[in-house]
């Protein structure tokens, strides 16, 4: 997971400051000395680096801090503050023009950073609040991303417009605008092709198609797990594109997370949403200030109820949440409870964004995702008493129970084991149940109270 590596470090620098009653300047310094060298080796670009130490240094040695009561505690917030400042302080949305008017949006980026399927996440966003998108395929070099471009807009029911590959992508595009004219779409979004390194004939293509439409937006595609590269890249583009916007993607692969701190620093432009997995739907807006908490280990409880309103059937998560508060959570809860956390992306996306929760929960606790069928079967391999009443589970059932699921009678025991162990955690965490996941505009609330 993205940040993984560089949260945990600074956690652990951040831990010592807390234990001490003053700081002096020493004790600052020390810090920021570790805190500048798990940046960098979360791939921070150099000179962003340098300059954030430096003006965290200036606050934090401030007589205000080193006089408060909780130095340590006021110093974590100056990095939580600057951390948001480096990545762009405000929240900033794509561009687009009245309902009457037609938005064209121009993606780009080099080849494999899934542009393809992010122009096709966009288009989802879009149809989801109302407006009425076209995706154009222009890249003609790539058959295979015309017809990637196609699936993917059948499956978000989407229209794409295609002229094949023999057409200039400026004549596509020109085609692409007429037909949203008369087929009522209100957003265009160009596919248009990427390359495996930047080179001229690309650039002479997005600057014929910049220079004869009118664009609304153009929006940049970098793979986070290219580290700085992503950064070079987005420079390049913007020097001789222009760029409005830039996402992020496989921000939840193995990634150092640096492309993410650095390319506003260095580009100047906004970082408009992040890619966190293969889905369509996984594609998030970009908040700096949730980020840095999430990279801090203070959670990101906004997105989390987010990510909830939009994947939980609430009707259930009501009734799972009552039988909880009952002592009444079955394996059937059980079952249900890790369908909807795999609807919302995963227990290592939601763990991240849980303050005060993933360091409670090791891996013993949880099952492997990819094993959720086992789980199913396991599961569906018991009686309706076993599954509502997991105590009456004695070595005799476990045997009739493995059989029927035609798995080892080891992995039923390591369920039974995690099940007890996760209604234990449940039952004995009091901020799992109470009423703080509530949204003051909507009042809802995460199963068990996330």
């Amino acid at each position: 997971m993205a940040f993984e590596s560089l949260s945990d470090k600074l956690q652990n620098i951040f831990k010592n400051l807390r234990g001490k009653g003053r700081l002096t300047e020493e004790d600052v310094k020390a810090a920021l000395k570790e805190v500048k060298i798990a940046l960098l080796e979360a791939d921070v670009n150099f000179k962003v680096v340098k300059d954030f130490v430096k003006k965290v240094n200036e606050r934090a040695v401030g007589q205000d801090v080193m006089n408060s009561l909780t130095p340590g505690q006021m110093v974590i917030k100056i990095v939580n503050e600057e951390l948001t400042n480096l990545m762009g302080s405000e929240t900033t949305e794509l561009k687009l023009l009245p309902d009457n008017q037609i938005t064209v949006i121009m993606m780009m980026g080099l080849q494999g950073a899934g542009k393809t399927t992010t122009t096709a996440k966009i288009a989802g966003k879009l149809k989801a609040k109302g407006k009425r998108p076209l995706l154009v395929a222009c890249d003609v070099y790539r058959p295979a991303a015309i017809e990637q471009l196609k699936i993917n807009g059948e499956k978000q029911q989407v229209p794409v417009f295609s002229m094949g590959d023999k057409q200039k992508p400026l004549n596509i595009a020109k085609a692409a605008i007429e037909h949203a004219k008369k087929n009522n779409n209100n957003v265009v979004i160009l596919d248009t092709a990427g390359r495996l390194h930047v080179d001229e004939d690309m650039m002479n293509e997005l600057v014929e198609i910049r220079d004869n439409i009118e664009l609304t937006q153009t929006v940049l595609v970098v793979d986070a797990m290219t580290g700085q590269d992503a950064v070079n890249v987005a420079k390049e583009f913007n020097e001789k594109i222009g760029i409005d916007g830039i996402i992020v993607t496989k921000l939840d692969g193995d990634t150092r997370g640096g492309a993410a701190l650095s390319i506003k620093a260095i580009t100047g432009k906004p970082i408009l949403y992040i890619g966190m997995g293969e889905k369509l739907s996984d594609l998030e807006q970009f908040h700096p200030d949730r980020m840095a908490s999430r990279i801090l280990g203070m959670g990101d409880v906004l997105s989390l109820i987010e990510k909830a309103e939009q994947s939980i059937d609430q009707d259930k998560a009501k009734e799972m949440e009552q039988r909880l508060k009952k002592a009444q959570f079955t394996f059937d809860d059980y079952l249900e409870y890790m369908s909807q956390i795999k609807n919302m992306g995963g227990l290592s996306s939601l763990l991240s964004m849980m303050p005060g929760v993933g360091g409670k929960i090791n891996d013993d606790m949880l099952p492997d995702e990819k094993q959720l069928g086992k789980i199913e079967a396991i599961i569906y391999s018991m009686t309706k008493e076993e599954r509502s009443n997991p105590d009456v589970i004695n070595p005799s059932r476990k045997q009739r129970i493995a059989k029927g699921a035609g798995v080892d009678i080891s992995q039923v025991n390591k369920l039974v084991k995690q099940f007890e162990q996760a209604r234990k955690m449940m039952k004995s965490m009091p901020g799992l149940m109470g009423g703080k996941g509530k949204k003051k505009r909507g009042g809802f609330k995460m199963p068990f109270g996330f």
